[in-house]
């Protein structure tokens, strides 16, 4: 059996942040588990449809009606790369500092 390699606290935060996904589309992480079957579904749903139209519009025999065959429309978007998650949610961090200072009524007891 080959020797595992030992890694540092370091170099394993490193590969987690390379490594590890989150979701980037701005939907629940749970609702992927119903959407991305749904959409692969509806795409399937659309081409049986046309191979419906297609044979039932030739009085021909079945053998010489081309199938539609295609790949579905949908693909799934793949999710961020965690470091990424990270970095622009600390950008928007910064970036709304103090953004309602010059907002706020003065206090009439001071």
């Amino acid at each position: 059996m080959a020797d595992k390699k030992t890694r540092s606290p370091q170099e394993k935060k490193a590969l987690s942040l390379t490594k590890d996904r989150r979701n980037g589309y701005g939907e629940n992480d749970k609702g992927s588990r119903k959407t991305i079957p749904a959409a692969k579904a509806r795409g399937h749903r659309i081409a049986r449809h046309k191979d419906k139209q297609a044979l039932g519009d030739v009085e021909a025999a079945v053998e010489l009606v081309p199938l539609i065959r295609r790949k579905p429309d949908w693909k799934k978007v793949p999710d961020v790369p965690l470091g990424e998650v990270i970095a622009s949610s600390l950008a928007k961090r910064l970036r709304l500092v103090g953004r309602r200072a010059g907002k706020r009524k003065p206090d009439p007891q001071a």
